[in-house]
């Protein structure tokens, strides 16, 4: 605990503040005191070992679907690439683990291609099979080519000089098309709006895109949550149903149940909350959480969370029946 006060600032919390979360999480976080060291440390439980082990396990069992989504996201661009840091800050939501540079890229090379751009000495993902877009050999799947077609289209309406107002209407549709196809590789059909501005210039969407999303509200949905309401989570409208995702995978089940864990540790917290430490010759057994016997594990943390999205206020865009989408997954699960 005293190693986590010291990183407190480069995880996101304000000093002294990394004891009292840990408090606030009974059944994710325990809490007791070395019997030799005498200093306090902080495993997680059995509980949230076994809901992350369960998520990484379906991560493991879905890479052909973590492939195919990154072949989708490239195509989207008007290169045939896209800024690996970009990709790698959104990585959760597109259903990618933390390795996806070796897992995914790496190991396949007939897809991607990863280099050092010498101009901005920026490293970048690009479609190995960018040079045979245009054989039918090579795209078999036609969800890879939807984009192609779309821009051959507006290629064909600049050639032709369609007047102005007509070029700037297929434009729109455009830019409606391809942020819904980049929605739809994502595990949730949703993304925070400033994740999406990374790929706008990549993929020539619109400038003003909160506007954007408005005036297209029967496509879009437009959360907001957290940072008094600075933060715009966008979603796919016909991915849902009355507030749930109509085709949900096991990696979405997995978050999901981890998101419940948390949301149940939290009901269980109070202002005045107590932790008996246990001192014993053995590793302690804490049994007023379920007998939860003791783990090595440590707690990786990160700083690639999409901020702060405890608040429930909304936007209401008459997104389902009175709906809020609370089946997301906790924003909180994933900055820590």
């Amino acid at each position: 605990i005293a190693r986590i006060d010291a990183l407190a600032r480069s995880l996101g919390f304000k000093q002294y503040e990394a004891g009292d979360f840990l408090l606030k999480y009974p059944l994710i976080f325990k809490i007791y005191r070395h019997p030799v060291q005498q200093i306090l440390f902080f495993p997680l439980t059995r509980k949230a070992i076994l809901q992350i082990e369960e998520e990484k396990f379906a991560l493991n069992t879905q890479i052909g679907d973590a492939v195919t989504c990154l072949r989708k996201l490239l195509r989207l661009s008007n290169t045939g690439r896209v800024l690996l840091e970009h990709v790698r800050i959104v990585r959760v939501k597109f259903g990618l683990s933390d390795d996806f540079e070796y897992s995914v890229i790496l190991k396949h090379p007939q897809y991607f291609w990863l280099f050092d751009a010498e101009e901005t000495r920026n490293k970048y993902i690009e479609i190995a099979e960018l040079e045979y877009e245009h054989d039918p050999k090579v795209l078999k799947d036609p969800n890879l080519i939807v984009c192609a077609i779309e821009r051959l289209r507006e290629r064909e309406y600049r050639e032709r000089r369609v007047e102005a107002e007509n070029i700037r209407k297929c434009l729109e549709k455009r830019g409606v098309a391809m942020i819904h196809k980049l929605l739809s590789i994502t595990v949730e059909k949703k993304l925070a709006l400033e994740r999406i501005t990374h790929f706008r210039m990549a993929t020539d969407l619109p400038k003003e895109l909160k506007e954007f999303f408005l005036q297209h509200q029967g496509v879009f949905y437009i959360s907001t949550r957290g940072n008094r309401g600075k933060l715009h989570t966008v979603f796919l409208r016909d991915a849902y149903w009355r507030g749930d995702l109509v085709e949900p995978n096991e990696l979405y089940f997995a978050r999901r149940k981890l998101a419940e864990l948390i949301k149940m540790s939290s009901g269980k917290y109070s202002g005045c909350h107590e932790i008996e430490f246990v001192v014993q010759d053995k590793l302690p057994i804490d049994e007023k959480r379920g007998n939860e016997s003791h783990s090595d594990s440590s707690v990786n943390s990160g700083s690639d969370g999409e901020g702060d999205e405890d608040s429930d206020s909304e936007l209401d865009l008459g997104f389902g029946s009175g709906s809020t989408c609370n089946n997301s997954v906790s924003e909180e699960y994933i900055c820590a």
